[in-house]
């Protein structure tokens, strides 16, 4: 007689097991026909599961998040499935679900073109078409091996025979298709109404180097096509908006394999990058930060007694001199600012003590995991400690996470969550110390009025931590900011301080950044403003083109002028039609142009347009100056240019 309990605290009472198909049918014949899964007591199930005592259970649709993971990992089969009708001698190793999509990694003996994807992708639609029926069974582990072994698919049993012992071997099935998971999948295949196959990339069987190379055919799913077009559009803006390309088409950067994963800066994109250093230097001064500046290359030990050496140590640089010391290269900076706060006596009359630093960091990343400015192995941190008593967290935390979304603003990213990250399985320090710094971080974010979303088990080693997520222009979301609540470092490397019983006391450490990487930052604001930054940010403010050479020296004096006030200006007197500079300097985003012709020189005036394509009229000089100033002042919060 289970009694089952409905999201609202309805009870359905039932004289004999029913599935949840069965219970969605008893609701309405609307809401079993949008049922994609169940959750029952919490854990996701087919509509076929068979409840046979009390639970609760809410019916999983497409407008529940967990409904579309079950359409992509059931797409995935379904993509898995068309392969082998149209190759059957690929093997199948593994179908996830991951973000926006899915794959499927196949063994085949070529690699599969553009046409094949095609040809795969209607084979698929066909068989959503068909609405196949999706049935689940579980086979003893021998069984399920010996099942695969004499389909010829040996990853399938490989992959089984990984699996615990205590573990249920549970197989689905569409059609002639039966495959290995642990579900749950869609009721049938006519569920998947709205998927596209993206691209083939190579992939290493278990993700090692050392084993055959299998092809990884990616692919996103959705609950319907409007929402499958509004994807594919965002991938299409995303492409244009490449910061590589936009890069390479600015000639701000480039990165070569001679020095993988570091960057070769070009002076126009040095000049943003400074320009980016210079806000922040101005904004940490403001509120009380001193820059300071520590060695990148320091002792082994020094890692080792802060825990990092245990913890990053495979992805630190160290390096061995010939009288046999071991020195790394700093992977962060928190170490050395320590150093600098234990050098000379301090007060508690003395806290908070601000330290920040425009920090070279250097990590080891996997080859196959760099990407652009994204991804790199030698980047700048906007690193800060700050160094407090326990009683100053709320008040410091407070005022940390306002300067960060003001700052964020500045940039034209009004749209920021906020993470609450709590302990890792891996971690430094004993529990009731992270209970202290875990209550601390929550009491601080109330009081700033945040409202945060909980990233579980996601802490740095040595305390939990707010991360602030970014949405761009075309709804992505990058998580860059981060502000630490540090109970453990300090005393691991000795700091302390003196408080007002002449007693020595450990310091708390809040680590904060807010561009994090300013590499990464960089490439993130690049594509979101598509190369269009804003005029106080961008390499070349403005061009000052000449229609013939009458005018050159009336061009030349008012660039003087304009880069005399500090702005960033060029002139172009090269022997072109002026629509051809007009077009040329648009396609590189400079967001003023500035035009003399001989009707202008006469009346001591510019013509100005916008890279938009905006006509301004003319103006005089300093009519120009004045506008460009009251930009380059604003940092963003006022926009004149377009």
């Amino acid at each position: 007689m289970p009694v089952v309990t409905l999201p609202d605290g309805s009870e359905r009472r039932f004289d004999h097991p029913v599935t949840v198909d069965e219970v969605a049918a008893g609701i309405g014949a609307g809401l079993r026909k949008a049922a994609l899964a169940g959750r029952v007591d919490g854990k996701l199930v087919d509509t076929s599961y068979v409840i046979d005592h009390d639970v609760s259970l809410a019916i999983v649709t497409e407008k529940d998040p967990a409904g579309l993971e079950v359409i992509r990992h059931s797409t995935a089969h379904l993509l898995a499935q068309a392969v082998k009708q149209l190759f059957p001698e690929a093997q199948v190793t593994i179908g996830p679900v991951i973000e926006d999509g899915f794959y499927y990694d196949f063994a085949y003996e070529r690699p599969f073109t553009p046409e094949d994807l095609a040809a795969i992708e209607a084979r698929m639609s066909e068989l959503a078409q068909a609405d196949q029926k999706v049935t689940r069974r579980e086979m003893p582990r021998d069984e399920a091996v010996a099942f695969f072994k004499g389909l010829g698919e040996r990853y399938k049993a490989e992959i089984i025979q990984s699996i615990p012992s205590n573990e249920p071997i549970s197989l689905y099935g569409q059609g002639e298709w039966v495959d290995l998971c642990r579900g749950p999948h869609v009721p049938s295949t006519g569920k998947l109404k709205a998927f596209k196959l993206t691209k083939v990339a190579g992939a290493y069987w278990r993700g090692d180097s050392r084993n055959e190379m299998l092809q990884r055919i990616y692919g996103t799913a959705w609950a319907d096509k409007k929402q499958l077009e509004e994807y594919l559009h965002r991938l299409e803006e995303a492409e244009k908006r490449d910061h590589r390309r936009i890069g390479k088409e600015l000639d701000l950067f480039h990165l070569q394999e001679e020095a993988p994963g570091a960057v070769f800066w070009h002076p126009k994109g040095w000049s943003v990058f400074q320009s980016l250093i210079q806000y922040m230097r101005e904004r940490q001064q403001a509120a009380g930060y001193q820059e300071v500046n520590a060695p990148e290359l320091m002792d082994a030990a020094l890692w080792k007694q802060s825990g990092h050496l245990e913890k990053f140590g495979e992805n630190m640089f160290l390096t061995q001199t010939p009288d046999e010391r071991l020195y790394a290269i700093k992977p962060m900076n928190c170490p050395g600012h320590i150093q600098i706060f234990k050098h000379g006596l301090r007060s508690y009359r003395d806290l908070p003590v601000r330290l920040s630093e425009f920090g070279k960091v250097h990590r080891y990343e996997p080859s196959g995991a760099l990407h652009g400015l994204m991804r790199v192995r030698a980047f700048t941190q906007d690193d800060a400690h700050i160094f407090i008593t326990e009683e100053q967290i709320t008040e410091e935390c407070v005022a940390v996470t306002r300067l960060i979304l003001d700052i964020y603003r500045d940039f034209g990213f009004e749209d920021v969550r906020i993470k609450f990250a709590d302990r890792p399985a891996k971690r430094v320090g004993a529990d009731e110390v992270w209970d202290r710094a875990e209550q601390a971080l929550k009491a601080a974010s109330q009081a700033a009025g945040i409202d945060y979303i909980l990233n579980p088990g996601e802490g740095a080693f040595y305390g939990p931590k707010l991360e602030f997520v970014l949405r761009d222009a075309i709804g992505r979301d990058w998580q860059c900011g981060t502000v630490q609540v540090d109970l453990n470092l300090p005393g691991r490397l000795g700091a302390h301080y003196v408080d007002e019983k002449s007693a020595k006391r450990t310091p708390v450490m809040l680590h904060r950044a807010i561009f994090g990487s300013l590499e990464r930052f960089f490439a993130i604001l690049l594509e979101h403003h598509a190369g269009r930054l804003p005029v106080w940010l961008a390499p070349v403010q403005a061009v000052v083109m000449s229609i013939t050479d009458r005018q050159a020296d009336y061009v030349r004096s008012v660039t003087e002028s304009l880069k005399n006030q500090h702005f960033r200006v060029e002139s172009d007197l090269r022997n072109e039609k002026v629509g051809f500079k007009i077009r040329e300097h648009t396609l590189q985003r400079v967001p003023y142009l500035l035009v003399a012709g001989d009707k202008e020189v006469a009346a001591n005036l510019l013509s100005v347009r916008t890279r938009s394509g905006k006509d301004l009229g003319t103006m005089t000089l300093e009519t120009f100056s004045e506008r460009l100033r009251l930009e380059s002042e604003s940092r963003g919060r006022r926009t004149l240019e377009d």
